[in-house]
């Protein structure tokens, strides 16, 4: 039973934007299922931009930049054209709170159907149970300076894949876990490519100087050359950084889907009429079986010469520049590029190209947003996206609805 759990759970996600290989080492991936219609038009290229209700799940960083009360939601039935009764419900909200910061909060529900229960001997329907995973998020973010955000999320995350007893024997299966995790956030605006060159230089000098307090010598300057680009901003989320969750035993633990997110949005216009943006993102999930702290370091490296040529001979990731491009490693990170037009808050267009080659998921999402004020206080608004799909389906379609006062 638990292998026929797996390959439910596999199916259901098999067009969501993460490899095979990844599937197989990490659990609970329904936490990278990214909501929010705006965004997946936009292939996903969100980190460095997120300024609506989602951007607890974006980047608690971005988020500390929102002024207003937001609420958004999205519900869809996931790979509809193959199956019918699986759904995925997000739902998020934030607040701003004078010298506090921002609040948020977001709740996602992955439902995965009703399975059948039989005997692992004869086969016999026993009875029915239902799958799903469900997780609780609540988001802080600080302005820190009226250039950076800092921000953190705490989940709690529950996992029923399936009763205890519905295996082959009373007790050999118990399909639910429970699993918490923290994301952390940055969002900087207006990037200074000339402090980022120096920032080495600036650390060591940072080191030298506290030493030099602790002994009353004189301290060095650091270094002030400065390349700003005031309409390129940063975004960077560290997601799901937690414990395994564990639905058997300890030593079957599964690692949680550690996921590195980080990109640039660059404002190429913002008037009164009309705004312009262009965003670039990448992920990479960081899932292996070594333990959380090694996990971090390792999960960058650990699939490099992995790869046999034709007469089974192990390929040099690093003998070429071509070998490297199509190492494993290389190929397991996720690009998305995309783009925003913004005409009098009312109507958005928005397009990209999605990248995702060890998951063989790469084309062009499109889509568009409409805003309506009600009595000049709520903004609402709807947005629609189509981007690309797996094997299963070929391209899937969102709706999600937001409010912002």
């Amino acid at each position: 039973m638990r292998y026929r759990i797996l390959l439910i759970i596999a199916a259901a996600l098999i067009f969501i934007p993460v490899t095979i290989h990844a599937i197989s080492e990490g659990a609970v991936i329904y936490l990278l299922i990214e909501p929010g219609s705006r965004a997946n038009a936009m292939a996903q290229a969100y980190v460095a931009q997120a300024d609506d209700a989602f951007a607890g799940y974006w980047n608690p960083g971005a988020m500390a930049f929102n002024r207003k009360n937001q609420f958004a939601t999205q519900y869809c039935n996931w790979l509809g054209e193959v199956f019918n009764d699986i759904y995925f419900f997000h739902l998020a909200g934030n607040t701003y709170m004078e010298d506090v910061g921002n609040l948020g909060i977001n709740a996602t529900y992955m439902a995965y159907g009703t399975q059948e229960r039989t005997d692992g001997e004869t086969g016999e329907v026993l009875g029915e149970f239902s799958s799903y995973d469900v997780s609780m998020a609540f988001s802080y973010g600080y302005q820190s300076s009226p250039k950076t955000g800092l921000g953190i999320t705490f989940k709690f995350i529950y996992s029923d894949l399936a009763p205890e007893g519905t295996g082959d024997t009373e007790a050999d299966v118990n399909g639910q876990g429970i699993a918490y995790a923290f994301d952390l956030g940055v969002k900087h605006k207006g990037v200074d490519f000339g402090q980022i060159m120096v920032s080495p230089y600036n650390g060591i000098l940072c080191l030298y100087n506290g030493f030099a307090d602790l002994v009353g010598s004189g301290k060095a300057n650091y270094s002030g050359f400065s390349l700003p680009v005031d309409k390129l901003d940063f975004g960077l989320n560290f997601q799901n950084i937690g414990p395994n969750i564990t639905y058997i035993n300890q030593s079957q633990a599964d690692p949680l889907p550690m996921n590195w997110r980080m990109g640039f949005s660059y404002r190429f216009l913002e008037s009164k009429y009309n705004r312009f943006t262009v965003n670039a993102d990448m992920n990479k999930l960081l899932a292996n079986g070594d333990p959380l702290y090694e996990r971090i370091f390792t999960a960058w490296t650990d699939d490099f010469n992995m790869q046999t040529n034709d007469a089974g001979e192990k390929i040099n990731d690093f003998a070429s520049i071509n070998n490297f491009v199509n190492s494993i490693e290389v190929q397991e990170v996720i690009w998305g590029i995309g783009m925003e037009y913004v005409y009098l808050d009312l109507l958005s267009l928005r397009g990209g190209y999605f990248s995702d080659r060890m998951g063989d998921i790469e084309g062009f999402s499109f889509g568009f947003g409409v805003h309506y004020l009600i009595n000049k206080s709520y903004l609402a608004g709807v947005d629609y996206a189509f981007q690309p799909g797996g094997e299963l389906q070929q391209y899937n379609q969102t709706l999600s609805l937001k409010l912002e006062f």
